[in-house]
């Protein structure tokens, strides 16, 4: 627990008690004009757990940004003890451009932990891991699916981590996915460091989607209460449902190019070979229907209208933890 009575970033000291915003300088523009990234600072005057609360690691994952735009609108960053860190956009660039990526091209979520002489990208995440999670006892990140994949809300956690484990049925997602970590991303160096992290993934890219926000806040606001950080003033509601945890699963392919259609939704427990959606021409001459390869729930759809051959369209679970 990091009870230090001031917290220094950039030079700055936040003693308990303060409210702060740091602005971390990524870069001039070509203009010369500077491109910062602001850091949300919020103290209690009793002390307690730092939370460190993240989103826009890739620039064209709105959704994120709006539930850390919203836990700091309604005030549920100020903390009833310790300290809330909020970094709504790490990828200023990439949320500018309307772009998944840095300008230089790099993903930032395979360049961690960075380094202070490196791409632009390796920059900030040097900058993330040296400057603000030494300061978090646990991080929550906020990211949506890639392009027209919509992603169910999920908590992604490494298995058999009980301290992890504990905090994502807290979260109340519909779904927990257990995941490896992968190489070079900010989970896995925050869990390099012995920070834990619950990685959120809701919704698609360049979309808001307010349940999925909703879900989001929520979940952090059950985090907070748990934690002893979140004010009375705020309500807490417990989950609609009782997490799916998620041990295995599998990305269902298109088998032929054309126009797309899903005929489930998302969230949906669906038996071997019924059928989940259709691919079409435009010439009313083909119709194939999408069956499930085996029984489990949809948790991930395509939502583009026309995909190619080999286009992942559905992501399925294929093991549940009480199987």
């Amino acid at each position: 627990m990091s009870d230090k009575n001031v917290l220094e970033i950039l030079g700055e000291k936040i003693p308990l008690g303060k409210s702060a915003t740091v602005s971390f300088e990524v870069a001039k523009l070509h203009t010369r004009n500077t491109l910062d990234v602001p850091i949300i600072i919020e103290r209690s005057k009793k002390p307690g757990p730092t939370v460190l609360i993240t989103a826009g690691i890739h620039g064209d994952e709105i959704n994120g940004v709006e539930i850390v735009r919203q836990l700091i609108a309604k005030g549920i960053n100020k903390p009833k003890k310790g300290t809330i860190i909020c970094v709504p956009v790490i990828n200023v660039f990439g949320f500018l451009n309307m772009d998944r990526l840095f300008p230089d091209g790099r993903d930032l979520n395979r360049v961690f932990p960075g380094s202070a002489n490196g791409s632009l990208a390796s920059r900030v995440a040097h900058f993330v891991m040296t400057e603000i999670v030494p300061h978090a006892d646990f991080v929550m990140d906020f990211h949506t699916g890639g392009a027209d994949r919509f992603n169910a809300a999920q908590i992604r956690i490494i298995k058999d981590e009980p301290i992890l484990s504990e905090l994502a049925l807290v979260f109340g997602a519909p779904f927990i996915f257990y995941s490896k970590n992968l190489n070079k991303s900010f989970r896995n160096s925050c869990y390099k460091s012995g920070v834990p992290m619950l990685l959120f993934e809701g919704g698609k890219s360049f979309n808001i989607h307010s349940n999925i926000t909703n879900t989001g806040v929520n979940g952090t606001k059950r985090i907070l209460y748990h934690l002893g950080m979140l004010h009375s003033k705020f309500k807490v509601s417990k989950p609609k449902t009782k997490a799916t945890i998620i041990e295995d699963s599998k990305w269902v392919r298109a088998k032929f190019s054309g126009m797309f259609k899903a005929t489930v939704a998302i969230n949906t427990y669906v038996d071997k070979d019924d059928v989940i959606g259709n691919i079409t021409d435009p010439y009313g001459s083909f119709n194939h229907f999408v069956k499930a390869p085996n029984a489990g729930y949809i948790f991930n759809v395509n939502e583009s209208p026309i995909i190619y051959q080999g286009d992942a369209i559905f992501h399925i679970t294929t093991a549940l933890k009480n199987d």
